[in-house]
């Protein structure tokens, strides 16, 4: 189904938004429009908040207008705003004695008469909002007992039973579990496919909004400083200079954040490709390596997940046969490094390169920590058994390097610091 219409649901032109004279977001030009997932990004502190209340009129614009399809926000009633648009802000919401059922009843009031009875159509609507955030099964329960993530749909769902065309979110999954955030955010997206609604929501999670999100706004030094959709504007560059990353990368190609080791545990040359070394790189990342790896095609899946945690990576054009020129990068990068990893990556006719680097390896004395459960082209070198520590699994190649590096976890403080997914 189409939801699109001749003009944007919301628009905002020449806003400014702050607090008495004092402006916080200036020379905002926004349309948003219908059936849209649109993430407000940038650091705290940046202006997130302050915009959506000031578009939920919560605030008045310091200057600027804002429109609701056309007309003028400041000429809207509150009836008639309320029947457009619904909100959910942070604000901590704990009513006595409700049920869910009867708080998710009070989104209808805009529908009801003077005494706010409900009809037949605002019970249908009040249950149809229930079942949208897969809340039907708390309508008994009492709101007080929720936890946050139940509370977090309730809200929800209230908003929902304005049956609003225009839905403003402040940190939807703040304080929620990893289940109730999944669950908050596909909800949500999902109302924009289903029911047409547009969402726009402040978040913190950047590589969730590159997942969910039609548009992005970049929030940052008192004006949105990029605004599209996020395959064209959530680059590296770009989110590291949003959050000031120091020590993370984030990467448009994965859509997650990654976090970058010290290196003060030792250099490892990792042997990978065809994704069989994304979750060794993650894996000495955080417990302080550096990494040389190599040799990657440049549409490898470990290509982008290397080049986030920033290592020194050998790489060859896509569908190209690794040639010589690479292998002597590789082969040189190597010498340097103390220990060599081979993840066991498949071998065809493209990368036969990374086999000859192995046999370089083991001639050149290294050890080989090894997840290959079968042998590979080639005759080996005579010393091979005896360089190579196979290993079944990624715990056991972690116990061999605790035994070739000793006083890795004692060196490392971000042993504990877990790489983003």
């Amino acid at each position: 189904m189409d939801y699109k219409t001749t003009q944007p649901i919301l628009s905002c032109r020449n806003l400014t938004v702050g607090y008495k004279d004092k402006a916080v977001l200036s020379g905002l030009n926004l349309d948003f429009e219908a059936g849209q997932f649109i993430s407000l990004l940038g650091p705290n502190g940046a202006g997130k908040t302050t915009l959506l209340r000031t578009l939920s009129r919560h605030l008045d614009p310091l200057e600027g207008q804002i429109e609701i399809e056309g007309r003028p926000l400041s000429q809207m009633s509150t009836m008639e705003l309320a029947m457009v648009m619904a909100v959910v802000l942070t604000d901590k919401v704990s009513p006595p004695l409700f049920t869910v059922y009867e708080f998710v009843a009070l989104g209808r009031y805009p529908h009801t008469d003077f005494l706010g009875r409900l009809g037949d159509e605002d019970h249908k609507a009040v249950q149809h909002a229930l079942c949208a955030v897969h809340a039907d099964n708390l309508a008994a329960r009492t709101f007080s007992d929720l936890s946050d993530g139940e509370r977090q749909k309730a809200l929800v769902a209230r908003a929902l039973a304005q049956q609003p065309r225009l839905l403003l979110l402040d940190e939807p999954t703040l304080h929620l579990d990893l289940k109730h955030r999944v669950e908050v955010m596909g909800i949500l997206r999902n109302l924009c496919r289903s029911e047409g609604i547009t969402v726009v929501a402040s978040l913190h999670d950047v590589d969730v909004a590159a997942k969910v999100s039609d548009r992005v706004a970049l929030v940052k030094s008192g004006a949105v400083v990029d605004w599209g959709i996020p395959e064209s504007v959530l680059k590296n560059n770009t989110v590291a200079g949003l959050y000031d990353f120091d020590g993370a990368d984030f990467d448009h190609n994965l859509g997650s954040i990654e976090l970058r080791g010290n290196g003060k545990s030792g250099r490892a040359f990792v042997l990978a490709g065809m994704g069989s070394g994304a979750l060794i790189y993650r894996m000495l990342s955080k417990r302080g390596f550096s990494i040389t790896t190599g040799v990657l095609h440049t549409n490898d899946l470990d290509y982008f997940v290397a080049r986030s945690l920033g290592a020194e990576c050998t790489s060859q054009e896509a569908m190209q046969t690794i040639d010589d020129s690479a292998l002597s990068e590789a082969d040189s990068r190597l010498e340097a490094c103390d220990v060599v990893i081979d993840c066991g990556f498949q071998v065809g006719p493209m990368n036969q390169g990374n086999v000859k680097l192995l046999h370089t390896a083991l001639e050149k004395g290294k050890t080989v920590l090894s997840l290959r459960r079968n042998g590979v082209d080639g005759q080996l070198p005579p010393q091979a058994d005896d360089q190579i520590v196979r290993c079944g699994d990624v715990a056991q190649l972690l116990d061999a390097l605790d035994q070739h590096f000793p006083g890795m976890k004692k060196e490392d403080p971000q042993a504990e610091i877990l790489a983003v997914v």
